[in-house]
């Protein structure tokens, strides 16, 4: 069975998405970006508060589906510019700890003008614990 999440501290979508979907026991978070959930505006700064806030985000919607970064098994990381790999892993670091999810990162363009950062991921939460 399917279910499509949208925990209401999430960002609202700026597209037809869902912001996560359940499926069995894997939830699967679409890319989030540097979003103030409140405002629904990019936030201001370079790649660490980007990371940061995208990272909050994350989090803000693992824990609206009843997980945490702890469940999360995978990543994709997305960043405009190959010099913000070290600051992005930085942040990224404080936020996951010795907890250590495969991860891909990826340069790239992304969809918003001044967007530097954007990150999805995939968590194990069995049903019932």
């Amino acid at each position: 069975m399917v279910e499509l999440l949208s925990p209401a501290t999430a960002p609202a979508p700026r597209g037809p998405y869902s912001p996560a979907v359940r499926c069995g026991d894997f939830l699967f978070v679409s890319g989030q970006g540097p979003i103030d959930p409140r405002t629904n505006q990019l936030v201001d700064g370079g790649i660490a508060e980007q990371t940061r806030q995208t990272l909050e985000n994350l989090k803000a919607i693992l824990e609206g589906c009843g997980a945490s970064l702890k469940d999360v098994v995978r990543c994709t990381v997305y960043i405009t510019s190959p010099e913000d790999f070290g600051e992005m892993n930085r942040v990224y670091a404080e936020f996951f700890g010795d907890h250590k999810p495969a991860r891909t990162t990826a340069v790239t363009q992304l969809v918003l003008p001044g967007m530097k950062v954007e990150i999805d991921c995939v968590a194990y939460v069995p049903k019932g614990s």
